[in-house]
């Protein structure tokens, strides 16, 4: 089983001067020292107006950052919000592809619809068209890594004329696509597109073992890819913090696990946010204490699996790998976690836990790939790659396009057509030329 690292950048209130600062360059560090650990992979997310829960809005900067302070670790879009109203396609497909080329092809691609209101609202998408806008989008941006030129398309949600999108990415035809999925229906519907599985959902091993099934089963037999590749594989998050003494563990990781699933309600299902002025980590401290409560707190507990002393997290992670999953993220930034917290969690990880699972990985891997194989033949048999342009339409320069219209129009005549410096003017200012 491979392990990653989740930067969410949460920065609970109160804030001071630098803080925002501080704490982009502590998660650079820590993903620097995930690096050199061997962790295999780091996960940013993109989430946007989100105080104090996520302030990486633009994660592709973040790991740009990152790919020149590493050598081998997977630099992960967990996710990009795929609607064009958020990230134009050929924008996503331009961005993904420098990243790749500046890491040596180290870049995977996840995906995901966006679903607060906070942010669908911020950027004029509809709730109900979100989950379509995502697909039409993801696999334009596929093909815009993969043609040379891209055909152009002409959507619901966007539209583009043919055009050559550069620079094209090392990893060949793209990126591994992976796909947020917070629910068994996301998982089969990831499946079902040969898509990787990110699950934002703290599960425990009985459960994780139902859905690694479902997840492969339904990829044997029903995927039909979106993207220009397939990538089966499901990775799953769970709260972190390693420390000797398994108490200590715990009063440093607990508050910011619970804080990572309060901001989730708070976004996503119950909360009511005033922004620039919602105090959300004092209103998760001064949370009452309800039965309800309790027995959501139970319910969460699977999150703290990943909290305790290296024995503890040895025993619960072998049972995520006996279950079948793939990776295990580590949620190792949320609430107040300090960073020399993080980094002797990280450390003491590396040195303890990371060994037992290491030996295994490669061997199972290989058993992996060869037990898929047939299926991810099949399954490539159904990516739609689309014909290359037969003939490719010229794209004439603005000033050529005026030259035409002026000299072809009945005032085109030498004492009455705008000259080119006009025409400039026109682009520039909006207004008509003078004749």
């Amino acid at each position: 089983m491979k392990f990653g690292i989740f930067i969410d950048l949460q920065l609970p209130r109160p804030w001071q001067e630098g803080d925002e600062y501080k704490l982009f360059q502590e998660a650079l560090e820590q993903v620097a020292l995930a690096d050199r650990l061997g962790i295999d992979y780091v996960w940013v997310q993109e989430h946007h107006f989100l105080e104090e829960y996520c302030h990486s809005s633009a994660p592709e900067v973040f790991l740009a950052a990152c790919s020149q302070r590493t050598k081998n670790i997977r630099l992960g879009h967990g996710i990009v919000a795929m609607s064009p109203r958020f990230n134009h396609p050929a924008r996503v497909a331009e961005r993904l592809a420098t990243l790749d080329l500046l890491s040596g092809g180290r870049v995977e691609w996840g995906t995901g619809e966006s679903g607060s209101r906070m942010e669908l609202e911020g950027f004029g998408v509809d709730f109900v068209d979100k989950r379509a806008m995502w697909a039409e989008a993801l696999q334009e941006t596929a093909k815009m890594m993969r043609l040379t030129p891209y055909p152009g398309f002409q959507g619901k949600y966007f539209s583009m004329p043919h055009r050559n999108v550069v620079p094209k990415p090392l990893q060949k035809p793209h990126p591994p696509i992976w796909a947020a999925c917070s629910n068994r229906d996301s998982l089969h519907l990831a499946a079902q597109l040969g898509l990787g599985a990110l699950t934002f959902a703290f599960v425990n091993a009985e459960e994780a073992k139902f859905w690694v099934d479902e997840y492969y089963e339904t990829f044997k037999k029903e995927c039909r890819p979106l993207g220009q590749a397939v990538n089966p594989n499901v990775a799953m998050l769970t709260g972190f913090m390693c420390h000797p003494d398994h108490e200590i563990a715990i009063s440093r990781g607990q508050d910011g696990a619970q804080f990572f699933a309060y901001g989730l309600g708070h976004y996503w299902r119950d909360g009511i946010h005033f922004p620039g002025h919602t105090d959300l980590w004092s209103e998760f401290q001064k949370r009452p204490v309800s039965a309800d409560q309790k027995l959501e707190r139970e319910r969460k507990k699977a999150g703290m699996r990943g909290i305790g002393n290296p024995k503890h997290l040895i025993e619960n992670f072998r049972s995520f790998e006996t279950a079948g999953v793939d990776q295990l993220i580590l949620l190792q930034q949320c609430g107040s976690y300090q960073h020399e917290h993080i980094c002797e969690s990280l450390e003491l990880f590396a040195a303890e836990v990371l060994p037992q699972f290491k030996e295994r990985e490669a061997k199972r891997e290989k058993v992996k790939q060869q037990e898929l194989e047939p299926f991810i033949s099949e399954a490539q048999r159904h990516i739609q790659v689309p014909e290359l342009m037969k003939e490719v339409p010229p794209v004439e320069a603005y000033p050529l396009i005026w030259e035409k219209l002026s000299s072809g129009s009945p005032q085109g005549t030498p004492d009455r057509r705008p000259g080119m410096t006009a025409f400039w003017q026109m682009q520039v200012s909006g207004k008509r030329p003078k004749n």
